[in-house]
């Protein structure tokens, strides 16, 4: 029988999922359940998969092991070829482009109109340096849009040459060195009026005009900003793809794969449960409710083995991290050498479907070996893992090139 047209259907019950339930949905909805390929036989159709999980890679320019965007493929293929993902990134057609993301982050070419958000507000929530330019300095932004329009793909140090500006440089808290050219560069680049077409060999950006990062078609339209979606729609997306790379996760979660506002993503949230797009979801120990994509599986078992970048998408929001893990996961990069308790660039260590250890690692290039400076391991750690631990790290002293393998 219907209910009458002016009765609210009954709310969905919550699907009921233990902690170790929602860890293993989690584990395969980012990738860990799926075979790997046999050692340096990836192919483009594997990375191609690892971005149809995880969604968004994250980008940082800590060197100490490799750049952090090539660790999730090694956690989640062991050792490839690292020329596959430049060549995703770099080459035309693309599957991957840089945008903020979460951070600076890659993401597949058809997430990035859905971030025109972010775009539309570079004057009012991009970084001080951004908006005092294209405030102060509205011909220099001009002029550097028509240069890399004509130019791009282009760096901001030949940019400045060509530009042939002689502008004082400005040193911020952190140390970066950022003219004015650079930081009209980095306003257009927020806000999606030019974009990336890579990196070069030395971390830095690639600036190029749409057209030469989207097919023609596509970057037609993506330059009117009426050809983007309504923010409310994109927001809805946003959320969806956030809750297929989780499997499981609550609303703070879901937020936070895109770095979404409360406001953002609440009303979308309930939309997107009020249509069954979204399973409503208890967890076991959890206390905030918990959304299931209906798609996601539900493995019985699910045996990892990998390295973690401290950047990897399974591991970003800390509170999930302690909640389906039992780890206490905090960055300490930033923290002073004597106050870090587990050490300066920390990979956690996924062996079965827990986090056993915390490894913190340093490739010493001129000596040839894989540094490992400290391993913490957490409570109750199999006696399995140890020989697991040390056949990773020996697969990605190889994978490094690291001739001396691992001390």
């Amino acid at each position: 029988m219907s209910l009458p047209a002016d009765q609210p259907a009954a709310p969905p019950t919550p699907v009921r999922l233990s902690r170790a339930q929602a860890r293993r949905i989690a584990l395969a909805a980012q990738g860990f359940a799926d075979p790997r390929p046999a050692p340096g036989t990836a192919t483009m159709r594997h990375l191609q998969r690892v971005v149809d999980r995880v969604q968004i890679v994250q980008i940082d320019s800590v060197n100490v092991v490799t750049r952090s965007q090539y660790l999730p493929f090694f956690s989640r293929l062991g050792p490839y070829d690292t020329a596959l993902l430049d060549r995703a990134r770099d080459r035309a057609p693309r599957r991957l482009v840089e945008y903020w993301a979460h951070e600076a982050s890659l993401i597949p070419p058809s997430t990035w109109p859905l971030l025109d958000f972010r775009m539309s507000r570079a004057l009012q929530d991009s970084w001080g340096g951004m908006q005092r330019v294209a405030r102060d300095h509205p011909e220099l932004v001009d002029a550097v849009l028509a240069e890399v329009t004509a130019r791009g793909p282009i760096t901001s140090r030949a940019l400045e040459a060509a530009l042939e500006h002689d502008l004082p440089r400005q040193r911020d808290e952190w140390g970066w060195n950022w003219s004015l050219v650079k930081s009209a560069l980095e306003h257009l680049f927020w806000a999606g009026q030019i974009s990336s077409a890579g990196r070069t060999s030395q971390f830095e950006r690639r600036y190029a005009a749409l057209h030469r990062v989207f097919p023609g078609p596509v970057a037609d339209r993506l330059a009117d900003p009426a050809g983007r979606p309504a923010h409310d729609v994109a927001f809805r997306e946003l959320v969806l793809i956030a809750a297929r790379a989780h499997g499981v996760g609550t609303e703070q979660c879901l937020r936070d794969y895109f770095r979404l506002k409360p406001e953002q993503a609440r009303p979308a949230l309930e939309s997107l449960v009020a249509e069954g797009a979204l399973v409503p979801a208890t967890i076991e120990g959890w206390r905030r409710p918990a959304y299931l994509h209906p798609e996601a599986r539900r493995p019985r078992k699910v045996h990892a083995q990998a390295l973690l970048s401290p950047f990897d998408s399974l591991v970003w929001q800390r509170d999930r991290t302690a909640a389906l893990f039992g780890m206490d996961f905090r960055l300490e990069i930033y923290v002073p050498a004597p106050q870090r308790v587990h050490g300066y660039y920390v990979l956690p260590f996924l062996f079965g479907d827990e986090l056993v250890a915390r490894c913190d690692l340093k490739a010493d290039r001129a000596a040839g070996v894989l540094r490992v400076q400290a391993v913490h391991w957490e409570p109750g750690a199999p006696d399995a893992a140890r020989v697991a631990l040390d056949d990773e790290l020996a697969q990605m002293a190889g994978w490094l090139g690291l001739s001396g393998g691992v001390r």
